[in-house]
């Protein structure tokens, strides 16, 4: 009933093309000379058929399959742009086409579509009333391709979401019966438009960048399935004369760079960094930098090794190691990493790598120098020796070769010589290479660093003198720089070294050196002391014995050191949550499967999908916080000679509840503070060893603040008002020995006076050291998340920042309305400054040197991201180098503290090669550095958003920590570790997964927020309500505010809304929960019913019998086009790509209320990476304001433009909780430095006790 039959030719219709008034030839011609001086024509009021009549498209690969069709039309000279009949020729049965194409991607209005016959080429201009239905169609898709072609031509680094929004806000030109486009449009026509790409690509010329392997384009292959190369295979239809599309003229600026910086990235973005000196171009080089082969080390073993220096031979034959020659010189690397899935990091594997060093011992002579000066036991201490005529004494440095001669020489300082039953001996205090240290072979090869490892060994092992020499920061060094620097430090004469840092082998930390002071002995080392304190520290001590309370069994103490801290009576304690339980037996949470077992599978046919129990964004997993205690007693039992055992240091403890303890459960947690908890009395005995820190914790009344004031001090700090007894199931009034011994007596209004002449209330005092703010400046700042958080944490302002996209550079300022916001690129402004100048064009100042205190940025990384990866053909160098220019400025404005921050995969880019060298530049610099990778919903958002993050600080400062977690979250988000050269780094949180809060949940985020719909619009409304969560009454903020802003969402196409009302709420649900039904829609029109018509090799038939599958594919034969369906609830496209890509979990996912969201990103859209977007109960996708809220921004953060221009600044920015943590840490270290006498005392009392 669908066919249609061609209704006949008008009777004057000419049968061949000889009519004069349409030919430019001369009639007398032989014939054409080529295919492509085929004549062209104009053809109006046409239709196609087969010939037997039948209406047919002539895209559906009709064409291709040698289908003969024919069209009838009025055919007009190539002139004549009008589309109506006058002074056409009626003409029929023309064909059979041998060809159709399209051409004008050139951004006019139009694309212009054309067939080819044996005879002429003819352009399309309007149909016949009969076959308008089928043109429109295959326009629609044409357009569609024009739309794609002609956007990412200009935005290389889109993504699938950015397309959906460029699709959607586009208006199909006039004269198109059709009036919007949606995500529907361009997955029925994804195969059409990815050839249409293809031939656009094939057309273009070789040295450009094809389109293709855009990331955007890589996302709708797999989303649609489509089949590449299917149009090379036919080749018969081609995109003809191709219009070239003007190149956007503001594309990247090359970065600019300081001389240092760019002479350590060179090798890696040669192409793409200026080159300030032309003259230096002359350097022929002998690798990319780039290959896996470059960024090997040398092997050590070759001829070409063997005769180099560093492996103890002569360095005469200058020759490159042979298992390094670089094959990329030669051959311009393939494409290959295309089809790398890029979801999830992959987990690395890890080599345990041994550290015993095999030494190799030499021949040679050996006699002391003057007399011995100290005895020790059997040890005669000397000051020096000769060995083979070379004089060495305590604090020279050695080399000794390895009984491995691919391994370079050791290096080693002597810090004493003696000798003893064993013969002629030193102690070795050992240096590391930089080539062993997380920089690899991107490390300055003389460099050195110091490590905590040392070992005695017999003379006979030392192979010879070397000179290592300290360089230390020159005393100019904050302004120094940006001036041309050699790369090289001291020169190569194989015998000299220098080194800088003191070296973290486990964290990967670049520290200043500590200060030895060398006592007059012969025989200190400095790593041995170091390894001592460790040691020390890590075994609890008891002091301070209590004679009053005297006891037979066990021997009482006021106070306890362990890890460095100092525990008295009284304290409140952190330990982990096995360590005790509790009297109530809480109510567990079933971990029931979300699995329905009788599901009736022909209304729900996609459903056996879901066959993991495994539900995204859950907490079903994530561990109980600490659980806390308040010390009772510290003690040691006593051994039977009445002597106490001080070996074991024992803690008794008052146990106190979380509100999630108690039989109420978890809901009662929901709406008291996180940092709330009841007394009990119920005690317990721990051991010393299972502390994990102090925490201070009071009761409310005794506070002499509100609640509130005394909370937002710092973590770290709970409060009670009630008692809970387990037996009872009661809350009452707290006994009076739980009130705490500093306080008692000081009520909310009363003591104030009294309050001051308490020393005890030693717990508060860091809190009133002024730390000074530090002039900041934000390159990359979007709309302004990590400045936020530093502000919180009361460290910085921002005084300048720098935000090349409009709209997010207006948000910055809205919210800050101090700073200085540049909307410019970051290059052509440091470009000025280095120039000298003091204002921009716009008359703004410029930060000049001297001026920035802390740098903080994330440069732009999609070139890079986990979501695409590079190959050295296909990365977006110009976003990398956008790392260099930062770099830049670190080194041009040498502020004191320096953060990068990026997406987790930063680390591990390009074999780790862009962290190496990040790592290598801020080295360079002189700059204290580490890295680490921080998971944001362990720092208070609902949200997991792993990130990388550099630290980095000047010489002088102290180099931060990375902040310890303060909530637990879902385990399998947390792996942080990074594996780099096959060594697995750990950032330096101690307390693991561990948290000293509970999860914060969607619920905890967004339960507060009024009911909207779906395409909600109005920016401002009203709350209708109380904040329900302790993270509600903090984002809200303490001043009253009635208006709720951004509350507002997408709104999503009338099929895609239809598919999101039939989404179950329960949790875990998405796409293969819809039924297979057809409903109406709010548009009136009605969805049709997804046909399964394939056997499917892979999942069988269902319980019923039916079949599984939706394209021939499913069999394992090629997809067919004709199979395609659309205007079905069940989008046609998952079932047939979702046995490759994980069944597309989580498309069309609703958050879970007990859950956490998704990487919050920049377009939520249902089908996008992140599928998981809608309302846990209401049909629709999540609004701004939910997403700002998962991102912990406050609710009074203005955002600015359309509503995906607010989403994008949203997704984008560093969510403010995680940086306020990471300047908390950066606060700590300032507070330390003015603690940092007065605690001496405390730590050296404890280790001489």
């Amino acid at each position: 009933s669908d066919l249609k039959f061609f209704q006949g030719d008008p009777d004057n219709a000419v049968k061949m093309l000889t009519d004069e008034r349409l030919s430019l030839f001369d009639s007398n011609e032989d014939g054409f000379e080529s295919y492509e001086d085929l004549p062209q024509h104009k053809i109006t009021n046409f239709s196609v058929y087969d010939k037997r009549g039948h209406l047919c498209p002539f895209d559906s690969g009709l064409i291709e399959k040698n289908v003969e069709l024919y069209f009838s039309c009025v055919v007009k000279p190539i002139y004549d742009d009008n589309p109506c009949l006058d002074g056409g020729v009626p003409a029929k049965k023309l064909g059979p086409i041998n060809a159709w194409w399209i051409t004008g991607f050139d951004g006019g209005e139009k694309a212009l579509i054309g067939f080819t016959t044996a005879f002429a080429d003819y352009i399309l201009m309007q149909s016949s009333e009969e076959y308008a239905p089928i043109f429109a169609l295959m326009q629609e898709k044409i357009y569609m391709s024009k739309i794609v072609v002609e956007f990412l031509q200009k935005n290389r680094d889109a993504t699938y979401e950015d397309l959906l929004n460029k699709i959607e806000t586009t208006v199909p030109p006039a004269g198109l019966n059709f009036n919007c486009f949606t995500e529907d449009t361009l997955l029925r026509h994804a195969q059409f438009v990815v050839e249409q790409v293809e031939s656009y690509d094939e057309a273009g010329d070789s040295d450009e960048q094809p389109i293709i392997v855009t990331p955007c384009m890589r996302d709708l292959i797999k989303l649609a399935g489509v089949t590449l190369g299917k149009r090379r295979a036919a080749r018969r239809q081609a995109i003809r004369h191709p219009t070239k599309i003007e190149k956007d003229s503001k594309g990247p600026t090359k970065a600019t760079t300081t001389k240092l910086v760019y002479q350590i990235f060179d090798t890696f973005f040669s192409d793409q960094i200026e080159q300030n000196d032309k003259e230096s171009g002359g350097v022929k080089r002998q690798r990319c930098g780039v290959c896996e082969v470059c960024q090997s080390p040398d092997c050590g073993k070759c001829t070409a090794c063997k005769d180099m220096i560093k492996f103890g031979g002569s360095g005469k034959s200058k020759q490159a190691c042979k298992q390094r020659r670089c094959p990329n010189l030669a051959v311009k690397e393939a494409e290959d990493d295309e089809n790398i899935e890029e979801e999830d990091v992959p987990v690395e594997k890890v080599k345990k790598v041994s550290h015993a060093k095999r030494k190799k011992q030499t021949q040679c002579n050996i006699t002391w120098i003057g007399e011995h000066v100290q005895t020790e036991g059997k040890r005669q201490y000397y000051r020096k020796v000769c060995l083979n005529d070379e004089v060495l004494e305590v604090g020279d440095c050695v080399s000794v070769s390895s009984e491995d001669p691919s391994i370079p020489l050791y290096l080693a300082r002597i810090t004493s010589l003696w000798e003893d039953s064993l013969g002629k001996m030193f102690h070795a205090h050992w240096f590391s290479r930089g080539t062993h240290t997380v920089l690899g072979e991107s490390s300055d090869p003389l460099e050195l660093v110091i490590v905590d490892e040392c070992e005695d060994m017999q003379l006979n092992y030392v192979q010879g003198k070397v000179n290592v020499t300290y360089k230390a920061p020159s005393n100019n060094w904050f302004m120094e720089g940006g001036m041309d620097m050699d790369i090289k430090v001291i020169e190569d004469d194989g015998k000299s070294f220098f080194y800088q840092f003191w070296y973290d082998t486990e964290f990967a930390r670049f520290e200043t050196p500590p200060k030895t002071t060398p006592s007059e002995d012969c025989k200190f080392c400095g790593s041995c002391v170091r390894t001592r304190e460790r040691e020390e520290k890590e075994m609890p001590r008891a002091f301070e014995p209590l004679m009053d309370k005297d006891n037979d069994s066990k021997a009482l103490y006021a106070l306890a050191c362990f890890k460095g801290v100092q525990y008295k009576v009284g304290d409140g304690v952190y330990l982990p949550p096995d360590a005790f339980n509790f009297g109530v037996k809480p109510a567990s949470p079933v971990k029931r499967s979300h699995r329905k077992e009788d599901v009736d599978e022909d209304l729900y046919p996609e459903y056996y999908r879901k066959s993991s129990d495994y539900i995204k964004g859950s907490n079903l997993d994530a561990p109980e916080p600490f659980r806390v205690g308040r010390i009772k007693e510290i003690f040691c039992h006593r051994r039977s000679n009445g002597k106490s055992d001080n070996a074991e240091v024992k803690l008794r403890l008052y146990k106190f509840y979380r509100p999630e303890n108690t039989h109420k459960g978890v809901k009662a947690s929901y709406h008291t503070d996180i940092n709330q908890l009841y007394w009990s009395d119920e005690e317990v005995t721990v051991n010393m060893t299972e502390v994990l820190g102090l925490c201070q914790v009071e009761y409310g009344e005794d506070l002499n603040e509100s609640v509130q004031d005394y909370s937002s001090g710092g973590p770290d700090r709970f409060y009670f008002l009630e008692a809970y007894s387990a037996k009872s199931k009661s809350f009452e009034d707290p006994p009076n020995h739980a009130r705490s011994v500093v306080h008692k007596g000081k009520g909310k209004g009363k003591g104030k006076a009294s309050a001051a002449q308490e020393p005890q209330d030693s717990q508060n005092e860091p809190q009133t050291l002024k730390v000074p703010k530090y002039r900041t400046l934000d390159v990359f700042s979007g709309c302004g998340g990590l400045s936020e958080g530093f502000h919180q944490a009361g460290i910085s302002e921002t005084l300048w920042a720098i935000e090349m996209w409009e709209p997010a550079a207006q948000a910055f300022r809205l919210n800050n309305p101090g700073t200085t916001v540049f909307t410019e690129d970051c290059n052509v402004l440091l470009k000025l400054v280095m120039s000298g100048e003091k204002t921009n064009s716009l008359g703004q100042k410029l930060p000049q040197k001297g001026d920035v205190e802390m740098l903080c940025g994330g440069p732009p990384c999609q070139g890079f991201s986990g979501m695409n990866r590079f190959n050295s053909r296909t990365y977006s160098a110009f976003k990398n180098s956008l790392v260099v220019s930062y770099l830049s400025y670190c080194d041009y404005y040498r502020p004191k503290f320096f953060l990068l921050e990026n997406v987790r995969n930063f680390v591990s880019f390009k074999n780790s090669m862009v962290l190496k060298l990040t790592l290598r530049c801020l080295v360079r610099m002189g700059y204290q550095c580490t890295f680490g990778v921080l998971q944001a919903g362990q720092y208070g958002v609902a949200q997991t958003r792993r990130r990388a993050i550099i630290l980095a600080a000047a010489p002088g400062e102290q180099l931060p920590r990375y902040p310890e977690p303060l909530h637990v979250f879902a385990p399998r988000a947390c792996s942080l570790s990074v594996a780099v050269d096959e060594k697995k780094y750990v950032s330096n949180v101690t307390r693991g997964n561990g948290g000293i809060y509970r999860t914060i949940t969607v619920r905890d985020t967004m339960s507060d927020l009024p009911e909207i719909r779906n395409g909600a619009a109005a920016l401002e409304i009203s709350y209708n309500g109380e904040p329900q969560s302790w993270f509600q009454r903090q984002i809200r903020g303490t001043q009253y505010q009635p208006i709720l802003r951004d509350h507002i969402c997408k709104d999503m196409s009338a099929l895609v809304e239809g598919r999101m009302r039939h989404i179950p709420l329960a949790p875990g649900s998405d796409w293969r929960d819809l039924p297979n039904l057809e409903v109406r829609l709010r548009d009136g029109t009605m969805t049709k019913k997804l046909r399964y018509t394939h056997p499917d090799k892979k999942n069988g038939r269902s319980s019923t019998g039916a079949l599984r599958g939706v394209c021939t594919c499913s069999g394992g034969t090629p997809c067919d086009p004709a199979d395609r369906q659309f205007n079905t609830l069940i989008p046609w496209c998952l079932p047939h790509t979702g046995n490759r890509h994980n069944h597309w979990a989580g498309l069309y996912g609703r958050l879970e209320w007990d859950g956490f969201f998704s990487t919050t990103v920049t377009n939520p859209e249902p089908m996008g990476k992140q599928g998981r977007v809608l309302h846990p109960e209401q049909h629709r996708v999540v609004s701004v304001r939910e997403c700002a809220r998962s991102q912990g921004f406050p609710d009074t953060y203005r955002f600015f433009g359309n509503i995906l221009d607010k989403h994008r600044q949203v997704g984008n920015a560093v969510p403010p909780p995680l940086s306020r943590a990471i300047g908390l840490e950066i606060k700590k270290f300032f507070q330390a430095k003015d603690l940092y006498t007065s605690n001496k005392s405390v730590n050296k009392s404890c280790l001489e006790m």
